[in-house]
């Protein structure tokens, strides 16, 4: 994820989108991206690891919903961080917030240091997910949770062929109309490689997460995960 190289999914890709990154996902995601992201911070308690930061979005939500609350946002891109930085500034959170530049498959954070840990749209993006899920579990404190929130392509249900075709054919097409870019191609992608919903928490379960169960949001187009250490 740290490598300098413009791959599909790295951290240089997103350096590419930072600034239009919260438009496209409000436009791309029909404004639902915010509500997946609620759900997520219910999950959550004091000391939190979020892990793919992005432009800080989860992280405020965290600490703007939960008192008292500190967030450690990690992400492999600059741009994106620096994204962050403005609206952490901006919302007067920088005592709360703190944005590092890391892999989040070998995270330089400590043993049993968090309450929970999340990663909200990125798993998708970790070469080695296995390996990003045990070091998720490592930083956070035994019988905290390791929380997943990820875009999935719905394969059953009256609706799922609409969400596909949006996956497929919307998506993509909106993306490079806004970015000027073939990253939203790439989403497109990384969505239909991504492993059912059964196989990816078995995925959490060699990742060495306990009580892993999963819940399949807006007609399955989003999948939210949650284990305990």
């Amino acid at each position: 994820m740290t490598s300098t190289n413009a791959r599909d999914g790295s951290g240089t890709m997103f350096d590419r989108i930072a600034k239009r990154y919260d438009m496209l996902n409000r436009i791309i995601s029909l404004g639902l991206d915010q509500g997946w992201r609620k759900k997520l911070v219910k999950t959550e308690t004091a000391q939190v690891l979020d892990v793919a930061t992005g432009t800080a979005d989860v992280a405020l939500a965290i600490v703007n919903q939960i008192k008292g609350s500190k967030v450690v946002g990690l992400d492999p891109s600059k741009q994106m961080l620096a994204v962050g930085e403005e609206k952490v500034k901006a919302a007067k959170l920088d005592d709360r917030i703190e944005l590092v530049v890391g892999d989040a498959q070998e995270m330089a954070l400590e043993d049993d240091r968090f309450d929970a840990s999340c990663i909200s749209f990125g798993i998708r993006n970790v070469p080695d997910r296995l390996k990003g899920l045990k070091e998720m579990a490592r930083t956070t404190k035994p019988g905290g949770r390791v929380v997943v929130l990820e875009l999935a392509e719905p394969r059953k249900g009256l609706l799922a062929p609409f969400a596909r075709f949006h996956i497929h054919h919307v998506v993509p097409r909106i993306g490079a109309w806004l970015s000027g870019d073939h990253e939203y191609h790439y989403l497109q992608k990384s969505i239909a490689a991504f492993p059912p919903n059964e196989e990816f928490a078995k995925i959490m379960e060699e990742a060495g997460l306990k009580e892993v169960q999963f819940t399949p949001l807006n007609f399955g187009t989003v999948t939210l995960y949650h284990g305990t250490v």
